[in-house]
């Protein structure tokens, strides 16, 4: 689960996404573009941490089914709820890092916007429970913020203290690539050398991909 997730759920989590700027939409509706751009009718997929399935929908359009996993129940409740039951779409709370899927159970496992840094886990766990549950030939993708995104970024936030969805942002401590709250709250960005030495010991080299100058995507085929 998401740090960011733990303070936003259900409806303030919607919220969020309700009152971002044209540039952030543009940016969100890249990464489900570039992920559409990967499926096939037959692509089973699972997403890590999908709060209440806003991008599921739209993912499920394009494959035969699609699992989210998340570990709030209200932020899962609330999913199910708008989606009320779509076919091909699942909902289970569970932990991303400790997941209980079989080996080989999905095509494509997702964790799309910055939850590779978002995630309060061990990130060299969460990599390789994504690999286990993803089939042989499958991808599984990690997505975080581009640097050119920054301005843009930090608008967003700014927007969501102002609703008092998250703490006042701390103007004297926040720097690029780091956004901190004076209540504590801290959000990071995880960038291409860290992530590549983060899977170097599973012996990977990721697919690099930068899209609509907003996202940078990790790509590790199985």
């Amino acid at each position: 689960m998401h740090g960011y997730y733990n303070i936003l759920s259900a409806e303030r989590l919607k919220k969020c996404y309700d009152i971002a700027t044209p540039r952030t939409k543009m940016y969100l509706k890249a990464e489900i573009e570039f992920v559409i751009g990967k499926l096939k009718p037959s692509t089973q997929i699972l997403e890590l941490g999908c709060g209440y399935g806003r991008i599921l929908e739209q993912l499920a359009a394009g494959a035969v089914t699609i699992a989210g996993i998340d570990t709030s129940l209200v932020s899962l409740k609330f999913g199910k709820n708008i989606l009320n039951d779509k076919p091909g779409i699942s909902f289970s709370c569970m932990d991303a890092v400790c997941l209980g899927f079989r080996n080989n159970s999905f095509d494509i496992v997702l964790c799309l916007q910055n939850g590779i840094s978002a995630f309060h886990s061990n990130k060299l766990q969460l990599v390789k429970e994504a690999i286990r549950v993803t089939r042989k030939g499958g991808k599984i993708l990690f997505a975080t913020y581009s640097d050119k995104f920054w301005g843009a970024r930090l608008e967003w936030f700014r927007m969501q203290a102002a609703e008092g969805l998250i703490g006042e942002i701390d103007e004297t401590k926040t720097v690029r690539g780091t956004i901190i709250c004076k209540d504590g709250f801290k959000a990071t960005t995880i960038n291409q050398e860290e992530f590549k030495s983060l899977v170097s010991s599973l012996n990977i080299i990721p697919k690099i991909t930068e899209v609509d100058e907003s996202s940078i995507f990790f790509e590790i085929e199985k």
